[in-house]
């Protein structure tokens, strides 16, 4: 039996923490015995959890001969580890235990310089941050989870179920992995990464450009090109092209196909419109140009979106389509 010992970090995300523990301590092998021991410590007894407080029973020095350590995310994510979490997750590195993090778990593990030179997830929402304060690190925004051999950083609170499914795979192999994903009543493993969850910022409100945003936000079913979008601005194209990055970031045509899949995803999750009249309804001239685009900004089909987002009927099942 393997110990894995939960690190509940001062502000633990309930979610994470419940993930981490729940999921590993319901493996069983094929003869029936349990897979794993679960044990979660703090540096102190008593650990802020958002609404609550949890009482851990053990402390630091349970990562001393722990096989596999998970840190779950936490809420501030300004709040570097102590140097005595630092200390300890060194250590069993060190000694070779494996290591996990959940959600903005990977800043504990960033901050103990142990994601330096890797790849690593986190958090979409949370992803820029990482890579800003940790350039040492390879961050990529789009994976559920990256799988770096003794150390593995997972997205939010969902992907850390995937993380925790793949481990037990890994470890004991799929069978054992399919029973445990049963129990959570999750997939085994997900199609796609982060893409179909991450929303774009909107514009300033307040830019010059504003109201013509605006409009052609409501106008995003129709025909619009640079040159016509210019002339309502009283612009010129090359200005007008200019003061647009300027003030959103990007260029008004890659503006456009943000938007028109964002509406797409909108009209899949929320309507029983045919695929092509969604992608009338976007603005795409055409369902196969719709369906490029769309698969490859969001990682999925529009089906495959449509399956996973869509409302669901009061009983759990996806809504008919």
């Amino acid at each position: 039996m393997q110990k894995i010992v939960v690190v509940a970090l001062p502000g633990v995300l309930p979610s994470d923490l419940g993930i981490a523990c729940d999921v590993f301590r319901y493996v069983r092998l094929a003869n029936g015995d349990p897979a794993y021991s679960v044990d979660v410590c703090g540096e102190t007894r008593q650990v802020e959890a958002g609404p609550f407080v949890v009482n851990v029973r053990s402390r630091l020095n349970a990562l001393s001969d722990a096989d596999i350590i998970v840190v779950p995310g936490t809420e501030d994510i300004a709040r570097a580890p102590s140097p005595a979490v630092v200390r300890a997750l060194r250590l069993a590195h060190e000694r070779g235990a494996l290591l996990a993090s959940i959600c903005t778990g990977a800043f504990a593990l960033a901050g103990a310089a142990l994601l330096d030179h890797r790849r690593a997830t986190t958090h979409w929402a949370a992803a820029g941050e990482l890579a800003r304060r940790f350039p040492l690190v390879t961050v990529d925004v789009d994976a559920l989870f990256v799988d770096e051999g003794n150390i593995v950083t997972s997205a939010g609170s969902s992907a850390g179920l995937d993380m925790c499914l793949h481990l037990i795979g890994r470890q004991h192999g799929q069978a054992v992995a399919a029973h445990a994903a049963r129990m959570a009543v999750a997939p085994l493993r997900r199609e796609g990464g982060q893409a179909p969850f991450i929303r774009q910022p909107e514009p300033v409100p307040g830019s010059t450009l504003a109201p013509l945003i605006d409009w052609m936000l409501a106008h995003l079913d129709q025909p619009l090109d640079v040159v016509t979008l210019a002339a309502r601005a009283c612009m010129t194209p090359r200005t007008f092209a200019r003061r647009f990055k300027d003030q959103t970031g990007t260029t008004p045509i890659q503006w456009l196909l943000t938007h028109r899949v964002r509406r797409a995803q909108e009209l899949l999750e929320t309507t029983a419109s045919s695929i092509d009249r969604v992608a009338s309804a976007a603005g795409f001239d055409s369902p196969v140009t719709f369906r490029s685009r769309f698969q490859r900004t969001v990682g999925l089909t529009p089906s495959a979106y449509r399956r996973r987002f869509s409302d669901p009927a009061p009983d759990g099942r996806p809504a008919r389509a």
